[in-house]
């Protein structure tokens, strides 16, 4: 008769508030309306710890492409221009927007 193993369930791993937090800033910078409009305010919530706060936007000042404005009210405003590559991407979307107008608009 062959030994069955029992199975033992894995232990789920907790995020760290760093993690966390480096999540929550990810996902506001990575939003379709934050991309659109190429800035986003992050509002520190009760559950960011100072050194976790600082950390993240340590990491974002040294980011090259994002500028930082610190609020008044703790908020900091994170803003980013449109890249080489986003251009080139919005070129060519325009660009087929345009012909699918044009195919539309031709009667034959």
């Amino acid at each position: 008769m062959a030994k069955q193993k029992k199975s033992t369930p894995q232990e789920r791993q907790e995020m760290t508030a760093l993690e966390r937090l480096g999540l929550r800033v990810s996902s506001m910078i990575n939003h379709p309306i934050a991309q659109s409009q190429r800035w986003v305010t992050i509002h520190r919530l009760d559950t960011d710890g100072d050194m976790e706060w600082e950390e993240v936007m340590g990491l974002l000042a040294e980011t090259p492409e994002l500028d930082l404005t610190f609020n008044d009210n703790g908020s900091v405003t994170v803003r980013w221009e449109l890249q080489a590559n986003e251009e080139r991407d919005d070129f060519f979307a325009e660009r087929d927007r345009e012909e699918e107008a044009e195919k539309e608009a031709a009667p034959f």
